[in-house]
């Protein structure tokens, strides 16, 4: 019988960021975990860091906005690691400008990149990967407190967000009397690659710095600080623990008090 610690685990978006600190600590409690990204080279430079250091990860590329690819990463991760018990959607994008401005171009590949590639993955996983009607069996989405309130100048990335949650609480409750749980993450300002390409943007569209931006952000949070990968992690890590079974179709923030929803 494989123990708690020993479950597969599938991470997407794992070269950076959230998803990387996600891998490091899922590897770290003992589960073999298969990882992706779209850039090939990051994968295989993450994966090499990950077993030097003793942990039980392996990856391969894999463009989430793709079915092929999709299933070709499932398929990859199954006969490198048997049947899927855990599945950590974190692959995602920002986005957003003035929305009377947006590009077609940009509000489908947010949506694709953020929550298109939820479904899919999340149907693979499954049926290919061998996680329906597994008790025992996790996914965790990491969405956004975007995804519960509007973001200004970003509303693909809060649409997108507000997708995910939506997605999670109905298939929450659809595999709760399999065993199964689902529930989303959903983080404030956390500092990471892509929080500080947030704030360039930020600082480009309203023509002030991005010193000027990250003091605007601190300042609404209660906390006084940007939360950090590790502590998403550690939210992620308790949800796909046997003690977290009854947790599930839920959507809880880690945001430092920014989101009292």
């Amino acid at each position: 019988m494989t123990s708690e610690r020993e479950r597969v685990a599938l991470v997407t978006g794992a070269t950076s960021g959230i998803g990387f600190a996600i891998t490091r600590a899922l590897a770290e409690r003992g589960h073999p975990v298969f990882i992706c990204a779209r850039d090939a080279e990051a994968v295989r430079d993450t994966v090499k860091q990950f077993q030097g250091d003793g942990l039980d990860v392996e990856g391969e590329a894999c463009d989430v906005r793709s079915r092929e690819d999709i299933r070709a990463f499932v398929g990859s991760a199954v006969r490198r690691f048997g049947p899927v018990a855990i599945l950590v959607n974190n692959a995602g994008r920002s986005g957003g400008g003035a929305t009377s401005g947006l590009a077609d171009d940009l509000w489908l590949d947010v949506i694709d990149t953020n929550l298109n590639s939820v479904f899919f993955m999340t149907r693979e996983v499954l049926t290919a990967g061998g996680l329906a009607g597994r008790p025992g069996g996790r996914v965790v989405n990491i969405a956004s407190t975007a995804g519960k309130q509007g973001v200004v100048l970003g509303a693909p990335y809060s649409a997108s967000k507000h997708g995910v949650v939506g997605f999670t609480k109905a298939l929450g409750n659809e595999l709760a009397p399999t065993g199964v749980t689902v529930n989303a993450v959903c983080p404030g300002y956390v500092e990471t690659p892509m929080a500080q390409r947030v704030r360039q943007g930020y600082a480009e569209v309203l023509g002030t710095t991005e010193e000027a931006v990250l003091e605007k952000f601190q300042a609404k949070i209660p906390l006084g600080r940007y939360s950090t990968p590790e502590e998403v992690a550690g939210l992620v890590c308790y949800l796909v623990t046997d003690t977290a079974a009854s947790v599930t179709a839920q959507a809880i923030n880690v945001c430092g008090g920014l989101g009292n929803f």
